[in-house]
């Protein structure tokens, strides 16, 4: 199992914003993680602007985002911007992607939520056809009609991962895409609900075996103090109460919130968690630092020992 690690969103000025990213990624890559991962959230910096930034000072780790909503710009406008930032970092993107949650497009972007699965599917032929480099995207289906020339193509293969939570678009991330970027599924629900489903799709369109990320909140801590970790997992990153996605998504596992997923507690207890995960089938962890401290030193000094309590673990799960 490949270890990762979240970097951003994080509070601050944008220029401040943009040397704590730069110092975060080339920390994770000198720490050997495999991967660092951007979420792409409404009050925050553009994932994949930011990913050209990381790019630039780092020259191994892979570098995805987690995930980019889709309809908040054209397909084409999304593929210009991938293929750019991947030749950006080299060709090291992972292009995590879905079509987020009815809060962010319905309620802050005024845009239709209907059928997301069915968007995603006319979103991705465009896509492939952009990522094939034939110097013309020529694509009509039920939402998308384009005849647009297009002469960047991808400095390598560009993997694909959807933000895949229930049974319809786990098909589709099997069928048509390299995997599924997850969040607020635990081990039972990764085991019982996620893999099967991606896997059997992606057998029967005779597509490799699917990458499974699964993010999850962790926090080096004395065991007296696991749950003040979970109650700020949940206090500072619960979103399952708003979204019926998430809702849905936790039935099928033991988890009812965040702080559940949350993998706290000293080394031994934590490294048991992630045993949990790659056990269920999880190929990637992406890894949230949650500190905990009543104030700002505390809470800096418990990010650090988690981050480096968990470059030593991922140099051991190696």
């Amino acid at each position: 199992m490949r270890i990762g690690v979240m970097i951003g969103p994080e509070r601050g000025d944008s220029v401040r914003k943009v040397t704590r990213m730069i110092d975060d990624v080339t920390w994770a890559e000198k720490a050997g993680f495999d991967t660092v991962w951007v979420p792409q959230i409404p009050t925050d910096f553009d994932a994949l602007t930011a990913i050209a930034l990381m790019g630039a000072r780092t020259e191994r780790i892979e570098l995805g985002t987690a995930v980019v909503p889709l309809q908040a710009q054209h397909p084409i406008a999304l593929a210009r911007q991938a293929i750019s930032a991947q030749a950006a970092t080299g060709g090291r993107l992972a292009l995590g992607l879905g079509p987020s949650h009815h809060w962010i497009i319905r309620d802050m972007l005024g845009l239709p939520y209907e059928k997301p699965a069915a968007l995603t599917r006319d979103y991705l032929d465009v896509l492939d056809a952009a990522f094939a480099g034939t110097d013309l995207v020529d694509v009509e289906n039920d939402t998308f009609t384009v005849h647009n020339p297009l002469t960047l193509t991808p400095v390598s293969r560009l993997p694909v991962l959807l933000a895949a939570l229930g049974p319809v678009m786990l098909r589709l991330a099997g069928e048509r895409a390299d995997g599924t970027v997850l969040w607020m599924a635990d081990e039972r629900a990764v085991a019982e609900h996620v893999v099967p489903r991606i896997t059997k799709a992606a057998e029967s369109a005779g597509r490799p075996a699917p990458r499974i990320v699964a993010g999850i909140p962790v926090c080096l801590c004395a065991p007296d103090r696991v749950d003040e970790a979970r109650e700020r997992a949940n206090r500072i990153l619960g979103e399952a109460e708003i979204s019926p996605n998430y809702q849905r998504l936790l039935d099928y596992g033991d988890a009812r919130d965040v702080g559940d997923l949350c993998a706290a507690g000293d080394e031994s207890a934590i490294a048991a968690r992630f045993q949990r995960f790659a056990d269920a089938g999880v190929t990637d962890l992406s890894v949230r630092l949650l500190p905990i401290g009543d104030n700002r030193d505390e809470l800096v000094a418990s990010k650090y020992r988690t981050r480096d309590m968990l470059a030593a673990l991922a140099a051991d799960l190696r």
